[in-house]
């Protein structure tokens, strides 16, 4: 079992206490981070708290109060230091989003745990295998945007970062006993390069909205509306969508279509409370897609058969080979890379290298085994 940390987490607040950390982690060859974001809580998420750690010591810094971010960036985007986190991907994007950091260097314990697959790859159960060390989750969901922070939150933050060197330590070992290093670095290089996904509200676009599917138009017409509605009173709120109305009632309004505050009050999913808050703006919304034209449907790209054929061919293989070797199905070919080889229906080796260019190693594994399986399914 590990030991629990015996000084207290470094606060950084101030944009000196940053130049200060900065200065002291420059040299430092491998860092962990985690950040903490207010998804939950905010019309427009952003990070609210970043933890780093050495070896050494555990920082915690401020992005609330900190109003430049830029002293990280040389660190993030240096490629002589390895930075290790648990879950990249989402730390990742919100770090491109909120600060445009160029991130080089990743080590993902989650992504290493998955290509070993490990049955349970969380960083509370991994920490639990290997360490006997239980994380209190409790606030996980927390909101990390009020201030100030309590103790035990900033206990529960430092936690995520001060034991992903242990743990990189024991993953890193097995990948290479397995002979999968090289396929978790294709992994690892794969999520510093995610970026975010443009930002579209539901205010812009109903058919966004689970649900809307099977809308006629006229409905369609009153949920843009409905839409529209809600993305005013959230942004003048600053609460995501879903803490305002939700999506379920929105379709209900939109299909039973009430005309007076009656009807409304009996549609299914309108309280007490939302009605008080919401029955005139509603009842105007209404009105408004009652006379609006219905919102264009975004058109859908339906692939060939041939096409469906060679990536339902590629799914049911790359699922054979994740039962033999115990991981899931991605990890022999990720989603993206697999429906890319069914679209372009390389013809030779030389063409699938191309496609495969940023996952080398599933290339000279897999290469020809890919390339017999579509084949048979496209044109000759």
């Amino acid at each position: 079992m590990l030991p629990l940390p015996a000084a207290a987490p470094v606060w950084v607040a101030t944009q000196q206490d940053l130049q200060e950390m900065t200065g002291s982690i420059s040299t430092e060859p491998v860092l962990a981070i985690d950040t903490e974001s207010n998804s939950l809580f905010a019309y427009r998420e952003r990070v609210c708290l970043v933890q780093i750690s050495t070896p050494a010591t555990d920082y915690l810094v401020d992005p609330l109060s900190i109003t430049d971010l830029s002293p990280l960036a040389p660190i993030f985007a240096n490629r002589a230091q390895q930075k290790i986190f648990h879950a990249a991907e989402y730390d990742v994007i919100c770090l491109k989003r909120d600060y445009r950091f160029e991130i080089h260097n990743v080590f993902d314990t989650m992504i290493a745990a998955r290509i070993l697959g490990e049955p349970q790859v969380g960083l509370g159960s991994m920490l639990s295998t290997y360490f006997s060390i239980t994380l209190d989750k409790r606030y996980q969901r927390a909101d990390w945007a009020k201030r100030p922070i309590p103790p035990a939150m900033l206990d529960y933050a430092r936690m995520d970062t001060h034991f992903l060197f242990a743990l990189k330590a024991v993953v890193e070992s097995k990948l290479k006993e397995n002979d999968l290093w090289e396929l978790a670095n294709e992994d690892f290089n794969l999520v510093s390069m995610v970026n975010p996904p443009t930002i579209e509200s539901n205010g812009k676009s109903c058919w966004k909205v689970s649900g809307s599917n099977h809308i006629n138009p006229r409905e369609a017409a009153i949920l843009q509306a409905l839409c529209a509605y809600r993305d005013q009173c959230a942004q003048k709120v600053d609460l995501p969508h879903f803490k305002v109305l939700s999506n379920d009632l929105l379709v209900e309004i939109s299909q039973s279509a009430p005309l007076t505050k009656e009807e409304l009050q009996q549609v299914p999913g309108m309280s007490e409370r939302l009605f008080k808050r919401h029955a005139d703006g509603l009842l105007n919304a209404i009105q408004a897609g009652e006379n609006a034209p219905p919102p264009a449907r975004q058109p859908r790209h339906h692939p060939d058969q041939s096409m469906l054929a060679r990536l339902n061919a590629l799914h049911e293989w790359r699922k054979e080979q994740g039962k033999k070797l115990k991981v899931e199905s991605d990890v022999i070919l990720p989603r993206e890379c697999m429906e890319k080889i069914a679209a372009k229906n390389p013809r030779d080796l030389m063409d699938l290298k191309n496609l495969m260019e940023m996952i080398p190693w599933r290339y000279h594994q897999y290469g020809e085994a890919i390339l017999r399986i579509i084949q048979p399914q496209g044109e000759k």
